[in-house]
């Protein structure tokens, strides 16, 4: 069984890392609070027998031999980084109940057939650069990360310096792409991020498919004027024509809602932000998440659309600059299976849902069978100070976390091929 004293332990010496006064945690990517929280990880893991090496974004690996280690890995992990003003347990609830389950492995003796690992993810959020879950999109080989790295934060430091300031080794970032023959299966746990298992009763969601995000940049560039002196019919004001795109924005996204795609504009940067100015340059930051990419696209050319008319009509240009286009994820059905014999092992009340929100597992997936599971968090509050999930849910999915990492390890899942 989960060790609930060392789960409590474990987040209450991660709780003080980038804490804020107010509530809540700031702790973005390639920032040295994910680098500090990094290494207290890392000493737990090495203290529970875990091989620890970082790859050349920072992404960190800790493995246990298997009986034949020679055989590819069944793996766990997740994130550790958050929004500014995030809450404790996005990322993190599903860090502690890997290294609970590991814990538990290691106190009762046990040695898996496979080897184990546990893999911490850099860069997981987007808010600091507009580039999500970039740890396991390099690990995966999903993208060549050298087209983000002059990307600058709000305070002018680029991704490069960031990463480089952590250790990340910039000129090696190709060798750290694994094989998928090195992994068997990689498993995550999460949060929900919203409250359809808690409304329902629920104690795990089983996730059967992840929503991609589509992620755009938008530039418009109006003429900044005195607003006094300038009459309306004279007018180029870039926020009047971003008020009227982000309207368009929650349309399309309304339109869609039946396929479960939503739409948002989530950032607005106003320059030069003055009461007696027009404003001459508007950024935006476009968020379009669904499973149905057909549903997507067709919000992404409505948007599209919408800003020909505008630019048109308001005599404003338009630059978008494409942050991500990832694809929706199928997760892997036996690795599902697998899951849901736990939560029947177990008695506890489960249900299989889309996940709304992007993860690394998305990543994941691409290279080996991967599995998501979710857990309850309270009124579904999530990157908020008020985000909360219990103890005792996270113990019940780290349990269930376990229970389907031994299954894989040992190859017992139910219509999985011996290897």
């Amino acid at each position: 069984m989960i060790d609930k004293g060392a789960l409590t332990q474990d987040l209450a010496d991660l709780a003080p890392i980038g804490s804020l006064p107010e509530g809540g945690v700031t702790r973005l990517a390639f920032s040295p609070q994910e680098a500090e929280l990094h290494q207290i990880v890392s000493s737990r893991l090495t203290e529970l027998g875990g091989k620890i090496r970082k790859d050349a974004i920072g992404n960190l690996i800790a493995r246990w031999p298997g009986l034949d280690d020679s055989l590819p890995a069944v793996a766990c992990g997740s994130h550790l980084d958050s929004v500014p003003q995030g809450g404790l347990f996005d990322g993190v609830a599903g860090v502690i109940a890997a290294m609970a389950a590991i814990r538990t492995i290691r106190e009762k003796g046990i040695v898996t057939r496979h080897p184990l690992e546990v893999i911490l993810f850099v860069g997981e959020e987007s808010s600091r650069f507009g580039v999500a879950t970039l740890g396991s999109k390099v690990m995966t080989g999903l993208v060549d990360a050298e087209q983000y790295l002059d990307l600058k934060d709000a305070t002018g430091v680029t991704l490069r310096e960031a990463a480089a300031n952590n250790g990340a080794q910039l000129a090696e970032l190709k060798s750290a792409a694994r094989r998928p023959e090195e992994l068997k299966a990689f498993l995550e746990l999460h949060i929900e991020q919203g409250r359809v298992l808690e409304e329902t009763g629920n104690k795990i969601g089983i996730v059967t498919a992840i929503a991609a995000p589509t992620r755009w940049r938008i530039t418009i560039e109006g003429r900044a004027d005195h607003s006094g002196a300038t009459p309306m019919g004279l007018r180029r004001d870039a926020l009047a024509a971003a008020a009227e795109l982000i309207l368009a924005v929650e349309h399309y996204g309304r339109e869609e809602a039946p396929q479960q795609t939503v739409a948002t504009v989530g950032v607005l940067t106003v320059e030069p932000g003055a009461m007696n100015v027009i404003p001459g340059r508007v950024q935006l930051g476009l968020d379009i998440r669904g499973i149905d990419i057909d549903s997507i696209q067709r919000v992404a050319k409505g948007v599209r659309k919408t800003l020909e008319r505008i630019c048109q009509q308001r005599r404003v240009s338009v630059d978008i600059q494409e942050l991500a286009a990832d694809k929706p994820v199928q997760l892997d059905s036996t690795v599902i299976g697998c899951i849901e014999s736990v939560c029947q092992e177990l008695a506890l009340p489960y249900m299989f849902m889309p996940s709304g929100a992007g993860h690394d597992a998305m990543n994941m997936a691409q290279i080996t069978p991967t599995g998501l599971i979710f857990i309850p968090c309270e009124e579904g509050i999530s990157h908020n100070p008020r985000e909360k999930a219990t103890i005792e849910d996270i113990a019940l999915g780290a349990e269930v976390l376990l229970r389907t990492l031994l299954h894989l390890a040992q190859g017992n899942c139910g219509g999985e091929k011996q290897c």
